[in-house]
């Protein structure tokens, strides 16, 4: 019983300091008015998306005004409140 307790501790913690799914994309529109962002991105992995393009609200630490329509970035997404929310994004170097 206490094998099983320790591999379900591990297995949550694990889980909780995996890094970041980031999913590579092209921006298509930027509307920082609206703390929106259309990405053209590949699969997201963590939620088991197809690749698409499609609006995204953006995190209020996200600053729009450094990016540019047609940029490459990648990102990472949260369900917040029944939406995916952009809760990082940077430049692709």
């Amino acid at each position: 019983m206490k094998h099983w307790i320790l591999a379900i501790v591990l297995a949550c913690t694990t889980s909780v300091w995996a890094a970041p799914d980031w999913t590579q994309a092209r921006i298509v529109t930027l509307e920082p008015e609206r703390a929106r962002v259309t990405l053209k991105h590949q699969r997201i992995e963590s939620i088991g998306m197809e690749a698409m393009t499609m609006p995204f609200k953006v995190d209020g630490a996200i600053t729009l005004d450094s990016f540019k329509v047609g940029q490459k970035v990648r990102f990472t997404v949260a369900a917040m409140e029944n939406h995916l929310v952009v809760d990082q994004m940077e430049p692709v170097k």
